[in-house]
């Protein structure tokens, strides 16, 4: 029963986050089948994100047979904080240090796509905004007072939320969020920069279920295997049940 109840969690979490958020979410468009998207989304994890963030369910060599990556390559190039294709991937951060710098513990992104949902990870990390009132000189929209920097703030740059005022119910003024003002470009424009944020997500989304890619070919071949069985198996039954019906 216990874990009846959290695979029901984990497949209903990223509704219950949107519904407590309320935040509107983007869609994104997820294709663990294009093996361009996913490389692009292992450096962009690789070189933001694991430095603070582990992903201690996934192992390198797994992921380099998935994604079809020569693991020479992977130790070259996405490899920084293990020395074996068989690690894990830790981080040589401590969650003391962790929680000095942040305060707070850094969470584990091995299946935060799985708890969150590929649409909230899509739309936070395109809703960094500056604000001189955190520690960090950022915050978030979808995620409010965030502790986390915006670590790819590089390539989208810098921007400034921009306000529209209207009247509420109750007849007092009302601010809402009506877009963003770049205030420091980045190395990316805005599409490439939403594209980039794609395929790490869909990236993510990879490491929270891997065994989904081979899921899919299987299901294929369960179908067709179905489909062959019915074949046989109709005129079976009316011969069975021809006497009874």
């Amino acid at each position: 029963m216990k874990k009846i109840i959290a695979i029901f969690l984990v497949a209903v979490m990223p509704m219950l986050a949107q519904a407590a958020g309320g935040a509107h979410l983007d869609k994104v468009d997820i294709d663990m089948g294009d093996k361009a998207s996913l490389h692009n989304g292992a450096r962009l994890f690789m070189n933001y994100c694991l430095s603070c963030h582990s992903a201690q369910y996934m192992r390198y060599n797994r992921m380099a047979a998935d994604l079809e990556i020569p693991e020479d390559l992977v130790k070259e190039n996405l490899m920084f904080a293990s020395e074996k294709i068989g690690d894990t991937m830790t981080i040589a951060m401590s969650k003391e240090d962790a929680s000095a710098w942040f305060g707070t513990k850094v969470p584990d992104l091995s299946v935060t796509a799985r708890s969150r949902g590929a649409d909230w990870l899509y739309t936070y990390l395109r809703t960094f905004y500056t604000d001189e009132s955190r520690p960090w000189g950022v915050n978030n929209t979808t995620f409010k007072d965030v502790g986390m920097p915006h670590v790819l703030w590089e390539l989208e740059g810098l921007k400034k939320p921009v306000y529209e005022t209207h009247k509420g119910e109750d007849g007092q003024d009302v601010k809402t969020l009506s877009g963003y003002e770049i205030v420091m470009p980045g190395t990316m424009s805005a599409d490439e920069y939403d594209k980039a944020v794609r395929d790490l997500v869909n990236f993510m989304v990879y490491v929270g279920e891997p065994a989904k890619m081979q899921r899919y070919t299987i299901g294929i071949w369960v179908l067709l295997f179905l489909a062959v069985l019915l074949i046989v198996a109709y005129p079976m039954k009316k011969e069975f049940w021809k006497d009874i019906h």
